[in-house]
């Protein structure tokens, strides 16, 4: 194993605690399947899936891509993080077809370690280059951006910061809610990272640190505070807001709890990706046509609807109350950049935040 993977690996080791948080990765790691009936001639009928997303959200997409096909899924469930790590390790050994992930930087892990195939170029071709590796070797199933949520009835909208930046002036004292051990706050932080320096990035951290942040386990909690009104903003990603709607029973628009977009390419606009890529050698199409399932208009309406995130592929519209992707103001940022997380780990760590 070479070095940048044995420090991919203690670098997850670090993180274990949190980086399950989100609700779209794993908090621990299971296995099954669904039954297959039929396949191609080329076809063994069955694949292995390591999955970085969460089973309750990923396996309804699955099983209907084994009714559809016939092509039974075997899956390890796992934290994104984890997951990689246990790529890296069993190496050319994996019995993994595919790579699931919650976000680029692991695709990027694994894919500058050899493991993944190529993909073709039809696949690459549906989704826009913002959103697959820069070598062709994963592509992004759906998008997620990174927001500030807040209370609109603690918070005026006029009050809101220009930039994520302001977050650590006195002014927000003790009123931001984050989670420091979670992957999509890791991935964040990594992005402003590539965008501003390191050393602007390790400022940032101890300002915020020191700024009596609101610290939680998982975006989820830091949204449903912010939505009671025990907590006036957060740093998650959008799609928690329409979480907790479902979970209430109620429209998005009838919560306190509101999504902000930042502006003007800021780091707090990142727009991450969910993604998935081919690992090591492919014996017949099975694992192919996953991919082709998941990007197609059902497998994107299915991620849609189920988890609220960002449709990758034309001809699919993203929920009626968010902006389009097109239309967000998202920081000049290569996906591709987001691998180091084991330095983000570690600055996080040392500002006092984990």
């Amino acid at each position: 194993m070479t070095a940048r993977a044995r420090n991919f690996m203690l670098a997850t080791l670090a993180a274990s605690v949190g980086l399950a948080g989100c609700s779209t990765s794993d908090e621990e790691t299971t296995a099954s399947s669904s039954d297959g009936t039929t396949a191609t001639a080329a076809s063994d009928s069955t694949l292995t899936l390591y999955s970085g997303r969460n089973e309750e959200l990923v396996q309804p997409v699955l099983d209907d891509f084994t009714a559809e096909t016939g092509i039974e899924v075997k899956v390890r469930y796992g934290n994104t993080a984890e997951i990689a790590a246990q790529l890296l390790e069993e190496g050319d050994n994996s019995p993994a077809d595919l790579f699931l992930a919650q976000d680029a930087g692991a695709l990027g892990a694994v894919a500058s370690e050899g493991m993944l195939t190529d993909l073709p170029a039809e696949t690459l071709d549906s989704v826009s280059s913002t959103y697959q590796s820069a070598d062709g070797s994963w592509v992004g199933v759906t998008g997620r951006a990174r927001v500030l949520i807040y209370n609109e009835r603690n918070v005026d909208a006029s009050e809101l910061p220009d930039s994520v930046f302001d977050l650590v002036e006195p002014e927000w004292e003790g009123r931001v809610g984050v989670a420091p051990t979670n992957a999509s706050f890791q991935s964040f932080v990594t992005a402003m990272r590539v965008q501003e320096g390191d050393e602007v990035t390790e400022q940032w951290l101890s300002d915020l640190a020191a700024n009596d942040p609101q610290i939680r386990e998982k975006n989820g909690m830091i949204v449903a505070d912010v939505n009671d009104g025990a907590i006036d903003v957060g740093l998650v990603n959008h799609y928690y807001l329409f979480e907790l709607a479902d979970e209430q029973g109620v429209e998005v628009d009838e919560l306190d709890a509101v999504n902000y977009f930042f502006e003007g390419g800021d780091t707090g606009g990142l727009v991450n990706i969910s993604g998935v890529g081919l690992v090591g050698e492919q014996s017949d199409g099975d694992a192919q046509a996953l991919v082709d399932y998941l990007l197609s208009t059902p497998g994107q309406e299915y991620f849609r609807s189920a988890t609220h995130e960002y449709p990758l592929v034309e001809g699919v519209d993203a929920e009626e109350s968010l902006p389009t992707l097109d239309s967000l103001d998202v920081p000049d940022i290569d996906l591709n950049d987001l691998e180091d997380l084991q330095t983000t780990v570690q600055m996080i760590s040392e500002a006092g935040l984990s």
